[in-house]
């Protein structure tokens, strides 16, 4: 399946709520989610951006692994279905937009936390959550910097 598209399901998921174990199992498989996109681009995605979606990979992985939440259920989780990244910097943008969902849904998991096990787990998925929106955004930017300078490099 397209990037953007389980995106998409992503960030409706997130949005739909639940209790704290629904929550935290779809904050688990955005995290996911974009560890696999930072891998795929890490391995096929534009040579200028390597470095960072390796990165971002990393971060999400940590994310995942701060959470402590197995995949959910007996199906595979979302980010087994991704299949192609689609336009770069769509995927991105999106990818981005997720991020900042989580970061939301965690700082509002963990300010209603009753033990401090899940508040501290909350705290380090929201830096690890915001470091990975982070770098997406510098890989966004790091795009339109190559935008920009491909039609000087043809005009000149």
């Amino acid at each position: 399946m397209d990037a953007v598209r389980l995106i998409v399901t992503s960030r409706r998921a997130l949005a739909a709520g639940g209790g704290v174990p629904e929550l935290l199992t779809e904050v688990w498989q955005a995290q996911a989610l974009a560890q696999a996109i930072g891998s795929r681009l890490a391995l096929v995605g534009p040579p200028p951006l390597r470095d960072e979606a390796t990165g971002l990979a990393d971060l999400a992985g940590r994310g995942c692994g701060v959470l402590d939440r197995p995949p959910p259920g007996p199906d595979e989780p979302r980010a087994a279905r991704l299949t192609e990244l689609g336009e770069t910097r769509a995927c991105l943008m999106h990818l981005g937009g997720l991020l900042g969902d989580v970061g939301i849904a965690l700082v509002g998991i963990a300010c209603a936390a009753d033990d401090e096990a899940t508040y501290w787990s909350c705290v380090e998925a929201i830096d690890a959550a915001d470091e990975a929106r982070d770098r997406v955004r510098d890989m966004l930017r790091k795009l339109a910097e190559r935008e920009t300078a491909l039609p000087r490099q043809e005009a000149g």
